[in-house]
C-alpha cells in the first residue's frame, strides 16, 4: 500500500479523534503522544506545532507529534514533543514509520531547525545521535487490593513506608480534586526553592482542559494548609504524576512520601490503575534519587537526534556549570518575583 503522510492541523474532520483512538490502540504509543498536546503546546507558549499521521489505505498507520521549540537564550528545536517525557513516530508498519521519519527530516531542512529531537524509551532511532546518558524515566507495577493496606504497602519499600505512617501521625490528609490553583501556588513555591523557573498557570489549567476526566489534584494538607500537592494523568492502565512540588514544610512532615502513596492507593483502587509512571528525572538530582529510594528503577531515556551543519546536542542542563549563578540567585528570589520572570524563561526548557 501507499503511505501519505498528512499534517493533523489540515486533515478533515474527525481526525484527532481517529489520532487518539490510534494511540489508545498502539502498545508502543503514550499519553504523550495524544493530539491535545499540540493545543497546549501551541496555546501556552506559543511554539508551532507539526502533527503528523502516516495513512495506508484510508487508515492511520502512524503518528508522529512535533513542535518546533525556538527561543533566545535555548536555542532552536523541532522535537518529539517538547514539555513531554516521550515521543517520536510510533506505527505499526515500517513503511509508515520510515515515511514519518522521512517527513521530520524534510521538515527541519525545510525550516532550518539546527536539531531534530525524538524522546525515545527503547532505543535511538537508526542513524540518529543518542545523548550520552542524561535523562531517566521510573515505571513500576503496582498491585492494588480492594482496602488491602498490607497489600498496598508492598508497593513502596519499607522505609518509604515507614515515612508515610510517619506522616499520617503527623495529622497529615489528603483531597483529590481539579484545583489548578492550590497546585500551581504550592509547585511555584517548589521549583522556586529548587532555583528553576516555573511553568505558567495558564499551562497547567490548559493541561486540566484538555485532558478532561484524564487528570486529577492530589493535595496533602497539613492543619488543613496545603503543603503538596501534584497533577495526575491517567491513560489506560497508567497514573502518571506529572508536576508535583511541596512547600518548606513537606519534608519535615513526610508529605511528598504521603502525596505519592495516596496517588498510587487512589488511581489502583478507583481507575484500576496497573502502571505507576513517575516520569523522568536527571541523573544525579534529588528527583532521581527520591523516585530511587522510592523502589523505582531507573531506566535510561534515549533522547536522539539529527543535527545540521554546525549544531550540537543541546545542553540546557541545571547541572552545567554555566547555569549555576543563575540558579542560586533564583532560590533566593521572592516567589511572587520568580512567577513573573518564570514563565518566559521556561518556554524554552521544554
Amino acid at each position: 500500500m501507499t503511505v501519505t503522510v498528512r499534517l493533523l492541523a489540515e486533515a478533515p474532520a474527525g481526525a484527532a479523534e481517529a489520532w487518539n483512538r490510534f494511540v489508545h490502540a498502539t502498545e508502543a504509543a503514550s499519553f504523550f503522544h495524544l493530539s491535545p498536546w499540540a493545543g497546549v503546546i501551541e496555546r501556552s507558549f506559543g511554539h508551532p506545532t507539526h502533527y503528523a499521521f502516516a495513512e495506508e489505505d484510508g487508515a492511520i498507520t502512524g503518528v508522529l507529534p512535533l513542535a518546533r521549540m525556538k527561543t533566545m537564550l535555548f536555542g532552536d528545536l523541532l522535537a518529539s514533543t517538547p514539555f513531554c517525557v516521550y515521543g517520536g513516530p510510533v506505527a505499526v508498519t515500517e513503511e509508515a514509520k520510515a515515511a514519518l521519519v522521512s517527513h521530520a527530516e524534510a521538515l527541519q531542512k525545510r525550516l532550518g531547525a539546527p536539531v531534530l529531537e525524538f524522546r525515545r524509551i527503547e532505543g535511538a532511532d537508526e542513524g540518529f545521535l543518542d545523548r550520552p546518558p542524561l535523562y531517566y524515566t521510573f515505571r513500576k507495577t503496582i498491585v492494588i487490593t480492594g482496602d488491602d493496606v498490607k497489600d498496598q504497602e508492598r508497593n513502596i519499600p519499607r522505609k518509604q513506608r515507614a515515612e508515610v505512617r510517619k506522616g499520617f501521625k503527623k495529622g497529615l490528609s489528603s483531597v483529590s480534586n481539579s484545583d489548578i490553583a492550590t497546585l500551581h501556588r504550592v509547585y511555584a513555591e517548589s521549583v522556586r526553592n529548587l532555583g528553576s523557573p516555573v511553568f505558567p498557570r495558564r499551562y497547567f489549567q490548559a493541561l486540566a482542559d484538555a485532558f478532561p476526566g484524564a487528570h486529577d489534584v492530589t493535595t496533602v494538607l497539613h492543619e488543613g494548609a496545603p503543603v503538596a500537592s501534584v497533577l495526575n494523568f491517567h491513560f489506560r492502565e497508567q497514573v502518571l504524576p506529572y508536576y508535583g512540588g511541596g512547600t518548606h514544610a513537606a519534608r519535615g512532615l513526610s508529605a511528598n512520601e504521603v502525596m505519592y502513596w495516596e496517588v498510587m492507593r487512589r488511581a489502583g483502587n478507583e481507575r484500576g490503575a496497573t502502571l505507576f509512571d513517575f516520569g523522568r528525572s536527571k541523573a544525579g538530582t534529588g528527583a532521581f534519587a527520591f523516585k530511587k529510594n522510592f523502589g523505582f528503577e531507573p531506566e535510561q531515556l534515549h533522547y536522539c537526534y539529527r543535527l545540521g551543519p554546525g549544531a550540537a546536542i543541546p545542553d540546557n542542563n541545571p547541572n552545567n556549570p554555566k547555569y549555576r549563578a543563575m540558579i542560586a540567585l533564583w532560590k533566593r528570589m521572592p516567589v511572587w518575583l520568580a512567577n513573573i520572570l518564570g514563565p518566559p524563561l521556561v518556554r524554552g526548557l521544554g
